[in-house]
């Protein structure tokens, strides 16, 4: 079920802010905003709703760390570091589908010869996710959104292979001159886009000839597919 029990009474410990001591109390805590919506999230910490998204992307997740006790911020290592977890909401419809693909990670775009997955940041990055859905449709106030039942995910074998190798395809892209070159349709559940805030925001990459010029930053993205398939496995939807 996307939501298991309508909360009309949270523990106030559970949305303390505070950083949860271990796994089982974290995703306890996050279990228990399900049915909340974010105003009354957002209410109970004293953090002002924004009337729309479009200049606050990252709101939600922002505001769900911060309820949780997330306490990695901008650097790069998991959002609960001392529990190697990463927090990650999810948009989701009605019906449980998701609504856009997941912001993972920036891409490097130098640096790269000789990198492999197994001590890739965006590897570190997956290995252990607390995913929050939120039913975001648009036609919803981001007050009145509501968060859905959380679960914990690490990646099974198949999972990771997938990844790998979308990873390595990528990489090899960037390294070789391409980065120009890679649209949506690369990977198979793992994929490379522009990732600015604005268009004058660049940074450096090579071309096929080995020299530097500047372009936006790049992204990873996990596909819509691919977090279709995690709702379908921990939370039944089909």
């Amino acid at each position: 079920m996307i939501i298991s029990t309508i909360k009309t009474n949270v523990e106030p410990t559970l949305i303390s802010g505070q950083s949860p001591k271990n796994e089982a109390e974290l995703l306890t805590r996050a279990q228990d905003l399900a049915g909340m919506t974010l105003g009354e999230i957002a209410a109970k910490i004293s953090v002002e709703v924004p009337k729309d998204l479009k200049r606050e992307k990252g709101w939600i997740g922002l505001l769900l760390e911060q309820v949780l006790g997330a306490s990695a911020g901008s650097r790069p290592e998991p959002d609960f570091p001392h529990l190697g977890i990463e927090l990650k909401s999810l948009p989701i419809n009605y019906q449980g589908k998701p609504l856009e693909t997941t912001f993972v990670c920036v891409a490097p775009l130098t640096g790269l010869v000789g990198a492999q997955w197994q001590t890739s940041h965006i590897r570190n990055k997956l290995a252990r996710v607390l995913w929050i859905p939120v039913i975001s449709e648009r036609s919803i106030a981001v007050a009145e959104r509501i968060v859905g039942t959380a679960f914990i995910w690490s990646p099974s074998q198949e999972e990771e292979h997938l990844l790998a190798l979308d990873w390595q395809e990528l990489t090899d892209m960037i390294v070789l001159g391409n980065v120009e070159n890679i649209h949506g349709k690369h990977g198979q559940v793992l994929q490379l886009r522009p990732k600015a805030a604005n268009s004058h925001a660049k940074t450096q990459a090579f071309n096929r000839h080995g020299q530097p010029f500047m372009t936006l930053p790049r992204g990873f993205y996990l596909k819509t597919a691919f977090t279709q398939a995690l709702l379908n496995k921990y939370l039944r939807i089909n």
